[in-house]
């Protein structure tokens, strides 16, 4: 028994190589140069150098005129016809050449010219061979329309073949040994990976689960923010289960012709089920997975039978079928709920943001290879990025190491870090031409959201403050959180708010005038203080939710559908928006004015040296 199944194990891993080498080989022959270009640069170069050599192996040219008058005169000596060059010796031991014309003999042009051939004191002498050019041109005449024929009949045929072709899968097929990638590569995500280590489970011992009864899923759907690592997992899993793994996006299945993705799907379970165990993974599976029937995204015929058809293969799967459909996506409420019911996509895998201690794992990660100095703090690292996810921090880490290159050093200083972390949030540092008196608007706009949030409840610290242009902000103020925070309060959320017009209030209080500076912070401000009403039920309202879509403002948008709610109620809401942030504006306008001489003291300081950080601004806070 186990002979049979090492024989057949052996059998199905030949086919496996040999599939690859089939595949590699299609590969190539689509990689080669087109071979019609370099035959015509070849004709080409070979007519010019050959042309240019000739012309520097026959002497000095002359006018055809001056070969006649110096024949008439008697000075020829010899003369020597190699097609249609004319090399002349004259009596004085000077050699030149001259062009005739192709159709005339060198007879025909010494009777033209009335010149007897007695004039030629020493030999004229005819040499009967070819020049280059006489024997180049039939070929190219004859040769070259067949050459260019023959391709493009070859270009056809490969056209037709690609049309028989759109049927076929375009999903990228990894073999065992190919994944090297493993859960050992992937830092944090404990819960995940303790979920994904059963689907291992389930493709390498298959038979332990089913003697107690238990159903193989037939898929896993990863949810998670852009950049968590959902591609990364399934990677690992196929790594650690060492089966085959298709991948495949989700877009990859569309064409323009009606059919083909249903006939991709069909051909990518049919290979699945042919190399089982086997893994699919369906990177943004959403592009397909949208509901149907509902206007979502635009009505799409073809999207429609390619997830019918996905729906119908999954449904094909039986007991003995040791295929496992992984999919990801960031916008799990668009899905089709017959995608994710039981049998199908029943698996959920939710996939956070990294905390405190899953980020110092990723920096670690992405620390290897790369030189840093002593005083570089992974833990530092990983407080500072609070809200980044794992490709937020790879993006800061190569940002650091692309800054220090520029300035020469030969490791990477926390100073690069800070830098590339306020590059990666907020862009590239600008010296806008900015005059004196908007550069104090701007520093007393930056001390209004420090100062508010320094003297509000439940803030976390500042950590620095600029007037240096980055990105579309004229300044910034830095607020991180000292940790990870999965929840909120009313009273903290109504200082965010406060903060976040800190800025219009300073110009109020200093100018008794606005700018439009204030207009993303007004935008921010307005949008919590909606979700506080319409979905915390942190108002006089109650604890009533008014949004209906769960906080999918593109799914109502996308349905179509307007407000589940009254015309009074909407006005109810709007009353209440309006009251959170006037008071919240007031409280700022409060603050500011009980702390004017510390408003000042900040932006004198800013206005000297552009950038502070929280040490040197609560200095100033405790002096004044």
């Amino acid at each position: 028994m186990a002979k049979d199944q090492n024989s057949k194990h052996d059998k199905k891993q030949k086919e496996l190589e040999l599939f690859l080498k089939n595949s590699q080989k299609k590969t190539g022959k689509n990689a080669q140069p087109n071979i019609l270009f370099w035959i015509i640069i070849f004709a080409v170069g070979w007519i010019l150098i050959s042309t240019i050599f000739e012309n520097s192996m026959s002497g000095t040219d002359k006018p055809f005129n001056e070969f006649i008058k110096q024949a008439k005169d008697g000075n020829v000596l010899n003369l020597t016809v190699v097609g249609d060059e004319i090399k002349v010796k004259l009596t004085n031991g000077e050699e030149f050449s001259v062009k005739k014309e192709s159709n005339s003999t060198i007879d025909q042009i010494l009777i033209n010219n009335q010149i007897p051939v007695s004039q030629i004191k020493g030999e004229l002498k005819v040499d009967k061979k070819m020049s280059f050019e006489q024997i180049i041109s039939p070929l190219l005449t004859i040769l070259l329309p067949i050459v260019i024929i023959y391709f493009i009949f070859k270009q056809m045929r490969g056209s037709s073949n690609d049309v028989f072709n759109f049927g076929k899968s375009k999903a990228k097929l990894f073999f065992k040994g190919q994944q090297s990638i493993t859960f050992n590569d992937v830092a944090g995500n404990k819960e995940a990976k303790l979920n994904l280590q059963e689907i291992v489970d389930f493709l390498k011992y298959p038979d332990k689960y089913r003697k107690l009864g238990a159903r193989i899923p037939k898929g896993v759907l990863l949810v998670g923010a852009s950049g968590v690592g959902k591609t990364l997992l399934a990677k690992a899993i196929a790594g650690e289960a060492g089966v085959p793994f298709f991948s495949v996006a989700g877009s990859e299945f569309m064409e323009m012709l009606v059919g083909v993705g249903s006939s991709r799907a069909r051909d990518l379970f049919r290979m699945a089920r042919e190399q089982q165990p086997s893994l699919i993974f369906i990177d943004e599976i959403d592009a397909i997975g949208r509901q149907r029937g509902m206007g979502i995204g635009g009505g799409h015929d073809e999207r429609e039978q390619t997830l019918n058809q996905i729906l119908v293969e999954m449904d094909g799967f039986d007991e003995r079928t040791n295929v496992i459909v992984l999919a990801a996506t960031n916008r799990p409420d668009m899905l089709d709920p017959a995608l994710v019911r039981p049998g199908r996509l029943d698996r959920k895998i939710s996939i956070p943001l990294p905390d405190f201690e899953d980020r110092k794992g990723i920096t670690e990660i992405h620390m290897r290879n790369k030189p840093f100095e002593d005083n570089v703090s992974v833990d530092d690292i990983a407080k500072k990025t609070v809200g980044f996810s794992g490709a937020d921090i790879e993006n800061m880490l190569n940002e650091a190491a692309i800054l220090a290159a520029r300035e020469n050093f030969t490791k990477i200083t926390p100073k690069n870090i800070d830098d590339a972390s306020l590059k990666v949030t907020m862009g590239e540092e600008r010296r806008s031409l900015i005059t004196d008196e908007e550069k104090k608007i701007i520093a007393y706009h930056e001390a209004g959201h420090a100062l508010v949030a320094a003297k509000s409840k439940d803030m976390d610290p500042v950590y620095r403050i600029s007037i240096i242009p980055r990105g579309g902000s004229l300044g910034h103020t830095s607020l991180p959180p000292e940790k990870d925070r999965y929840n909120e309060t009313k009273t903290r959320l109504l200082s965010i708010i406060a903060t976040m017009l800190g800025g219009r209030a300073a110009e109020e209080v200093i100018y008794d005038e606005i700018t439009v500076g204030a207009s993303s912070d007004i935008e921010r401000a307005t949008s919590l203080a909606r979700k506080m009403v319409t979905e915390f039920g942190m108002s006089s309202l109650g604890p009533i939710s008014f949004d209906g879509h769960h906080g999918s403002y593109f799914l109502a948008k996308e349905l179509g559908e307007g407000p589940l709610y009254s015309e009074e109620t909407s006005a109810k809401i709007d009353r209440e928006i309006r009251e959170i942030i006037e008071t919240s504006h007031k409280n700022a306008v409060k603050i500011l004015k009980d702390n004017r001489k510390a408003l000042d003291e900040v932006t004198n300081r800013l206005l000297e040296k552009e950038t502070i950080d929280g040490t040197e601004f609560i200095e100033i806070l405790n002096s004044n």
